[in-house]
């Protein structure tokens, strides 16, 4: 079977895109000096880079109302409507609205986050009316014919059996439900095998009503494009969508207390291990020191200090890593990693050991430097394309942290001090850890490990 265009973009997530300009015979700092606040004709904003180095367009964009929009009775939703609204829209069937896709080498994406479902769209410069004619069709005529909607349950549904058996998926699920049991964050967005099969057109219907509208709509743009073109045809896009949305409210809401602790057995030789912590929030005045104290422990990659005292001091595991990881309504530090199962408490308690010494004492002052140092440059050197400047464009928006954020950032940074970091790591890893694993129960893996006795002799 032929592999669309389509899906080849979807195996790469959803931030993947071709190779775009990058902002030649300029860097991506002179280039943020050059963002523009553009406020279309009808009255729609975005942010906007103007660059005509070659003839490309990149646009990300996102609404207000992700996964926590789901009914609790129905997690998956707003997934499966990301999926579908590409398989036809208006006139158009799927087969006819790929092709129209295709011919122009149009790339167009959507997909759902906790909070937010996102799009994106990128075309050449030629192509511009028909790829922006295109994006209004699927916003706001979407299909979800029959065919179509049956076969995405059908992948959706193959998807989320093979998950139920993979390691990896399963902690992932576990650790979520534990960090947040009774509130949307904690659902699975992908949805369950006993949602999926129940969610129908007049669903799919409902939620793009009462989610795609204009109220909470974030645009970024950057490519070879003036701002009256670009105004007109984001007024074609989106200017016939509602107004206002017509979302659920969601509870600001903290994750559950550590320390905690949760096994989920499954017979595989690995154990597969999800940890973390309660976060500040985006918006909380010392996210940017969190998110330093996170690169130093398990955000460094080789040079993080779990990486080092789990990885390569004790041959443990083959690698660690974590991350912070921020919504509209709560934050999380969340890290993961897998090992032999007969070395699994070993591993946890190897990294549990490190992260009480950050807590305790936090980083040093070299730690400290080499962190910011790190974290000043890489973000500049990250930004080498329209679509990567595009998608952080689009974050800052949702993130709320103004126009001229790439331009502030680094004062953020050289702003933490090594007592300001000592305070903050108390508050992060004081308390504990939460922890999912999912692997043999101790007594399979104590039979699995065990000396197997010699053969009895045989006798004649």
């Amino acid at each position: 079977m032929m592999l669309r265009r389509r899906d080849v973009i979807r195996s790469l997530g959803f931030a993947a895109a071709l190779p775009l300009l990058s902002f030649g015979g300029g860097s991506p700092a002179r280039a943020a000096a050059r963002i523009q606040r553009l406020v279309t004709p009808g009255g729609i904003e975005a942010w906007f880079v103007q660059d005509s180095t070659v003839p490309l367009v990149a646009m990300e964009y996102a609404f207000a109302g992700g996964a926590a929009q789901d009914p609790a009775d129905k997690p998956g939703l707003s997934n499966m409507a990301a999926d579908l609204l590409d398989e036809g829209a208006g006139d158009l069937d799927a087969n006819a609205f790929h092709g129209r896709l295709e011919r122009r080498a149009i790339q167009m994406s959507f997909g759902t986050a906790r909070d937010f479902f996102r799009g994106s769209l990128r075309l050449l410069k030629e192509d511009r009316d028909e790829a922006f004619d295109l994006l209004r069709l699927a916003l706001t005529e979407p299909r979800f014919d029959t065919e179509a909607v049956e076969r995405i349950r059908s992948q959706i549904v193959s998807g989320l059996r093979r998950e139920s058996t993979t390691p990896s998926a399963l902690v992932n699920r576990a650790f979520w439900q534990l960090a947040y049991p009774d509130h949307p964050y904690g659902r699975p967005a992908g949805g369950t095998l006993e949602s999926v099969p129940t969610i129908t057109q007049a669903d799919l219907h409902g939620y793009r009503r009462r989610t795609l509208s204009r109220d909470q709509l974030k645009i970024a743009v950057v490519g070879d494009i003036d701002a009256d073109t670009l105004g007109r045809l984001i007024d074609r896009a989106f200017g016939a969508l509602p107004a206002r949305t017509d979302l659920v409210a969601v509870a600001d809401v903290a994750p559950t207390a550590p320390p905690k602790r949760l096994k989920v057995a499954l017979d595989v030789p690995q154990t597969v291990v999800m940890f973390g912590a309660p976060a500040p929030k985006r918006s909380d005045p010392d996210f940017m020191t969190a998110y330093i104290i996170n690169h130093i422990l398990g955000g460094g990659g080789l040079s993080s200090r779990l990486y080092h005292e789990v990885r390569e001091k004790r041959g443990l595991v083959y690698s660690i890593s974590e991350s912070m990881i921020w919504m509209s309504h709560s934050s999380m530090l969340v890290g993961s990693t897998a090992t032999r199962a007969d070395r699994a408490e070993e591993t946890i308690e190897a990294l549990s050991r490190e992260i009480r010494r950050m807590g305790d004492a936090g980083p040093t002052q070299t730690e400290l430097d080499e962190a910011k140092s790190y974290l000043k440059g890489s973000q500049m050197l990250a930004l080498d394309s329209s679509a990567k400047i595009a998608a952080v464009l689009a974050q800052y928006q949702l993130d709320n942290l103004g126009i001229d954020y790439i331009e502030r950032r680094n004062g953020l940074i050289d702003a933490v001090t090594l007592e300001g970091a000592q305070g903050v790591a108390r508050r992060l890893w004081g308390q504990g850890l939460l922890t999912v694993e999912v692997g043999r129960t101790t007594e399979a893996t104590a039979q699995s490990t065990a000396p197997v006795a010699p053969p009895a002799p045989v006798k004649n």
